[in-house]
């Protein structure tokens, strides 16, 4: 079999998986959440509402029906993309994902970017001199960010550099003095858009001013995954036989490590990178939260605390589905770049 039928067969099972995934997690989530303490009608209601009043949004809601045929219901709407209305606000969910997602894209992104030049220009740092100072630096540094609680890092960060030296606001995604970019929801690239048509930079300046810190507290938790992937990936590179025989032909040091053995060591960290992808959800919340950062993950919280069964099981199919795309996407990628991989 050629390695081209192979990989369309490797990327035929990925995405035949990629339903199951998505209705397993979809399940496992209506389940949770129904048994879960709490009732959403006193969320919205409060405890002290007439009965009365309690069975009729119950019954408006279909709560009053059995397990099994809520459940139902909710793939049949899943599966025509209706993904329900909010029991609080009644605005339709996917409408409140659409506004919130942005925001924790572009955080996200822009998280993943600096932890990847920072770690990995940490991890690269240490190769010339293995077991030296600058080695031992950027394995402390690698092991010390990993372990670093998100919630603690957040206020330690935003008490230095918001209110301590006020070099940065304390939270929020944009100034109040300001009106905010309109578009894709995507600040940076229309303030950046807007600057550029119009010459006025103060959209931008607000944006990466109110991004640096959540961003950067992120980056800094997540860059010890791309410090210590390519420290060991980079060392097992170097010792390999092929690097061996590029130097007995007499290359030299920095082609070898340029050329031969940095590129295979790459290819992992392109893995990790999605596996990081999945990270950022778990971070996000608790930077969104300390950062006051009006994205996905803050709706989640907010909609866990009100019982806000629509919106939850909306967002968490969401974010799934994004995780899931990117994981096949990595993986593709992992097989066309690697001529080792098998199928």
């Amino acid at each position: 079999m050629s390695r081209r039928r192979a990989l369309a067969r490797y990327l035929a099972a990925r995405l035949a998986l990629v339903p199951v995934m998505l209705w397993l997690i979809a399940s496992l989530v209506f389940l949770l959440l129904r048994v879960a303490p709490g009732d959403p009608v006193d969320a919205v209601l409060g405890t002290r509402a007439p009965e009365a009043t309690r069975a009729a949004l119950r019954s408006q809601l279909g709560l009053d029906q059995p397990l099994l045929l809520q459940y139902g219901q909710f793939l049949v709407d899943l599966l025509r993309g209706d993904l329900g209305e909010s029991l609080n606000s009644q605005e339709p969910v996917s409408r409140i994902i659409s506004q919130s997602l942005p925001a924790s894209m572009e955080l996200g992104l822009t998280a993943l970017l600096l932890a990847a030049l920072l770690g990995l220009a940490v991890g690269f740092s240490g190769i010339a001199r293995p077991e030296g100072k600058l080695d031992l630096a950027g394995r402390l540094y690698g092991i010390g960010t990993y372990a670093l609680p998100p919630f603690w890092a957040a206020m330690v960060v935003q008490l230095i550099f918001a209110v301590w030296l006020g070099w940065l606001p304390v939270g929020g995604r944009f100034p109040p003095t300001l009106l905010p970019p309109q578009g894709s929801g995507f600040y940076l690239l229309e303030s950046l858009h807007s600057g550029l048509s119009t010459g006025q930079w103060q959209q931008l300046g607000g944006t990466i001013r109110h991004l640096l810190l959540p961003a950067g507290t992120l980056a800094l938790l997540l860059s010890g995954i791309f410090t210590n992937a390519l420290r060991l990936n980079l060392r097992r590179a170097l010792s390999s036989d092929y690097v061996e025989a590029a130097r007995s032909r007499g290359l030299g040091e920095v082609r070898v490590v340029l050329r031969h053995a940095l590129p295979n060591a790459l290819l992992p960290v392109l893995t990790i990178t999605g596996i990081t992808v999945a990270s950022l959800i778990g971070g996000a919340l608790l930077i969104e939260v300390t950062y006051s950062w009006p994205g996905i993950a803050s709706r989640l919280q907010e909609a866990i605390a009100q019982r806000d069964y629509p919106l939850v099981q909306g967002i968490v199919v969401v974010v799934a589905a994004l995780v899931v795309l990117v994981t096949v996407v990595v993986d593709l990628l992992v097989a066309l770049l690697d001529p080792r991989i098998r199928f």
